[in-house]
């Protein structure tokens, strides 16, 4: 997903590796850049990050004008950024030592090109989230996650909190790369948590996407 749109009609253009630790992607008109590291997996672009928004209009349909979304696990902030770009005021969220470079690159890719300024958020899996953005007064339309499911052992933080932000109301979208058997186990979860819909499997990165809303 990182060099190649998934078809002609996609928004996404093939991105363009042109330095150390930076990634080129054009959408809808707009260049985005963003700056990676190899310090930590939530500050490398995943395949299930620049699917989410690759999809085909008849897989995927969402106005985000003038909606509020969350990114839970923004890392480099890209998923963001996109949603700034289609009118989206915006709350990107991870852990501290993420915060700097999604900072930077919310910046860089969205000042004076936006509506709504994104704001940067801290946020542990499963840790004061009433206390940090309480769902008794913050209200999403959209929470986006991407590859956020891999090989650790906050599987159930996440989902607690996926829970605590998808409320009646609010459509949670997830895209992943599907890589162990633990991803598995928490589709399982995710399916039992939530009602959800497959929107589209993309073979060839292994990449599943899911539509979630609230479960009564």
């Amino acid at each position: 997903c990182k060099r190649h749109a998934l078809s002609r009609r996609n928004v996404w253009e093939p991105s363009v590796f042109y330095g150390l630790g930076i990634e080129k992607f054009f959408f809808a008109g707009h260049e985005i850049e963003i700056r990676e590291s190899l310090d930590s997996y939530g500050a490398l672009v995943w395949p299930g990050v620049t699917c989410i928004f690759g999809l085909e209009n008849n897989h995927l349909q969402m106005n985000l004008q003038d909606k509020a979304v969350l990114e839970i696990g923004a890392g480099t902030g890209l998923v963001s950024v996109v949603a700034c770009l289609q009118g989206a005021w915006v709350t990107a969220t991870d852990l501290p030592d993420i915060l700097s470079n999604l900072n930077f690159n919310l910046t860089r890719n969205t000042r004076r090109r936006c509506l709504y300024t994104p704001q940067v958020t801290e946020l542990t899996w499963g840790q004061n989230l009433e206390r940090t953005l309480p769902s008794s007064i913050l209200r999403y339309d959209y929470v986006l996650a991407a590859d956020v499911v891999y090989l650790h052992k906050c599987l159930d933080e996440l989902l607690l909190t996926m829970k605590h932000f998808c409320r009646p109301g609010t459509t949670l979208l997830w895209a992943n790369k599907m890589r162990f058997q633990s991803d598995l186990q928490f589709i399982k979860l995710f399916k039992d948590t939530f009602t959800t819909t497959l929107l589209a499997e993309i073979p060839q990165y292994d990449v599943r996407i899911y539509q979630a809303t609230y479960k009564e």
